[in-house]
């Protein structure tokens, strides 16, 4: 069986140089098969390994693992700053998505702009058919996940949270859990238990962005702009959201989703200490 352990194991591993399918088995002491199962599962729900496939189709086929959280040859100086620049940020206020935004082909991104009062009173549609497209798996980069409690006549995001479970979609989320969200977070992760699958995770970190990933294809930045009550600048709340439909900057907003995935705290463990010592 799969454990924290033997992931640890495979992921040092594989980081220090690419290895064979079977030199991944004989270093785990499994069979070929079992080795290749479990790669297949890091693969799936850390995304810290990938495989590669040379000469596919003959006998002298060779499957290759390598580590996935290299930094990418193509990345520019500018991804490395806004990189660095997120992870080492925990506050919304401390990054802002236009810095993404601005670097995207106009064909492949979109902005809207609204002014409301709070969240609940924004547009809900073109969120909504996000969620509603996706195919396999979505990740999301939240504060406390208080966006699950909004909704309106046409939409409720717990609810469409709960369809995604149903089509047996992956569910990946990085957010703080504390005191404050421990409610939002309980009652999301009993979606797995309602239905009897595990296909939501959920980990405990601060850090800056308020996007989702669906798939490989599209991911969605959201921004708040407070109004600061100082003459000549913002005098109302302004949500900004942003649209992203390029491949490069896909991968890359997903590769740092996984660095921070697979560094943070697992949300089960620390919310069994919350409610153990915080009784409220």
């Amino acid at each position: 069986m799969l454990n924290r352990e033997i992931i640890k194991k495979i992921e040092e591993f594989v980081s220090q140089k690419p290895r064979s399918i079977n030199e991944v088995a004989e270093y785990i002491k499994k069979n070929w098969r079992t080795a290749d199962r479990y790669i297949q599962q890091i693969t799936q729900e850390f995304g810290t390994i990938e495989t590669r496939t040379f000469r596919g189709g003959t006998r002298g086929a060779l499957k290759i693992v390598y580590w996935n959280l290299n930094e990418n040859a193509k990345q520019t100086k500018l991804q490395e700053n806004l990189e660095n620049q997120i992870m080492n940020s925990k506050t919304k206020e401390s990054f802002s998505g236009f810095d993404i935004f601005q670097q995207v082909k106009d064909k492949d991104k979109k902005i809207t702009i609204e002014k409301a009062s709070s969240e609940d009173k924004t547009n809900f549609q073109e969120l909504t058919e996000l969620f509603e497209k996706a195919k396999k798996e979505v990740i999301i980069f939240s504060g406390n996940l208080s966006w699950t409690n909004l909704k309106d006549k046409a939409t409720n995001f717990l609810k469409l949270l709960e369809k995604l479970i149903k089509k047996n979609i992956k569910i990946k989320i990085i957010c703080r859990v504390d005191l404050i969200g421990k409610e939002n977070i309980e009652k999301v992760l009993a979606l797995n238990f309602k239905h009897n699958k595990n296909l939501i995770e959920i980990r405990h970190r601060e850090q800056p962005l308020r996007a989702i990933i669906f798939d490989d294809k599209t991911f969605r930045l959201k921004e708040i702009k407070e109004p600061t009550g100082k003459t000549g600048e913002l005098n109302k709340k302004i949500f900004v959201f942003y649209t992203i439909k390029d491949k490069e900057w896909t991968e890359w907003i997903k590769k740092i989703f996984w660095k921070m995935f697979s560094s943070s705290m697992d949300s089960e463990k620390r919310l069994e200490e919350i409610n153990k010592y915080f009784k409220i």
